[in-house]
């Protein structure tokens, strides 16, 4: 069993900045590719960044060039560098990983961007 514990979520003003972190923790032998979605009110949940093992990472088109995701992995831990915030950023973001074996799912953290 994978716990996920994010933090870093909030209200911030368009153009501003966030920093997500969601840190693992729980019986697993290794974490595979771990990964941030969010899902706006009455929309479903979308791929925000993926980032493997290797560091390997892809983003969705909305937030390239605005967004770093980043992971340490002697801490299990990964990482959402959200800068130049949108509006239509405004979700709630859920942080994934998974062992190879299934994948776990955080509890979600809001990210509110006011215009």
């Amino acid at each position: 069993q994978v716990q996920l514990v994010e933090s870093g979520g909030g209200l911030v003003q368009a153009g501003g900045s966030l920093r997500l972190s969601c840190t693992a923790s729980g019986r697993f032998f290794s974490i595979n590719d771990m990964a941030w979605y969010r899902q706006a009110p009455g929309k479903q949940r979308e791929l925000v960044a993926r980032i493997n093992s290797g560091g390997y990472t892809n983003y969705a088109d909305s937030v390239k060039g605005r967004f770093t995701i980043s992971r340490d992995n002697a801490k299990n831990t990964v990482y959402l560098q959200m800068n130049s915030l949108k509006p239509e950023d405004t979700a709630v973001y859920y942080c994934y990983a998974d062992t190879g074996l299934r994948g776990y799912w955080g509890q979600g953290t809001q990210v509110t961007v006011s215009s």
